[in-house]
């Protein structure tokens, strides 16, 4: 839709909106990225916000190549454009300029994590790495919010905030008695609570990759990537 609306030059007020969407989804894996390129915490801070700014302003995105099929490797390459452009600038403007678009603090409480990620491997992985690591995250946990949602709506929120941490697990992994015993129903109702959970879940996974792949064909290939970094490099809490 970002794209869509850059190219037809309509929808502006849509466009500008799905923008900042954008910005408080997927502000993790570019700090994160910006990190491990050696800035310092308060410079990865600035330059983030710099950088969705441009992306904002509609300066950055044109710059990548949106042939590249997945709005990841898209999204990463207006990234290392930024930040290449950003070497070449006078060092003595302030990056951010004036404006105090990102409240840290704020976007941290508001998007509470379900996963841990390894820091130790972390420490010992390439930029682009961290990046992705990071952005599987993102999309794995917009899933879970999703699900946690809808589960709220439901009268269900116990329920996932208990089963939540099982929706990858292997069987020998689960100790269904004591599930039992937490949410005080037979062992027959959490296993079929908890594949409803799971199917659901995946579900809501693909939705949430679609939106980030050129075509269906992509998907199937990006979930498994996805899935197989996280696999390796994170653990649920």
């Amino acid at each position: 839709m970002v794209l869509s609306c850059g190219r037809d030059g309509s929808g502006e007020k849509r466009g500008r909106q799905a923008l900042a969407e954008l910005c408080r989804t997927y502000w993790r894996p570019i700090y994160a990225f910006v990190c491990r390129r050696g800035y310092s915490e308060p410079d990865a801070q600035d330059l983030t916000q710099d950088f969705f700014l441009r992306v904002l302003e509609g300066n950055l995105l044109p710059l990548a190549d949106p042939a590249r099929g997945r709005f990841r490797t898209f999204l990463l390459c207006a990234l290392q454009n930024f930040l290449a452009d950003k070497r070449d600038e006078s060092k003595s403007e302030r990056r951010g300029g004036q404006i105090n678009f990102i409240q840290w603090e704020d976007w941290i409480a508001e998007s509470p994590s379900y996963l841990s990620i390894n820091s130790g491997e972390l420490e010992r992985s390439s930029a682009r790495r961290i990046f992705d690591v990071r952005w599987a995250a993102t999309v794995a946990e917009q899933a879970l919010r999703r699900l946690a949602a809808e589960c709220e709506t439901r009268g269900r929120r116990r329920v996932f905030d208990i089963l939540n941490r099982y929706l990858t697990a292997d069987r020998a992994e689960i100790s269904y008695a004591q599930i039992s015993a937490m949410l005080s129903v037979p062992e027959v109702a959490v296993k079929r609570l908890l594949h409803r959970l799971r199917v659901r879940y995946r579900a809501l996974l693909r939705e949430e990759v679609l939106q980030t792949v050129e075509s269906d064909v992509d998907l199937d290939d990006e979930i498994r990537y996805l899935c197989a970094t996280l696999a390796i490099e994170t653990a649920p809490e």
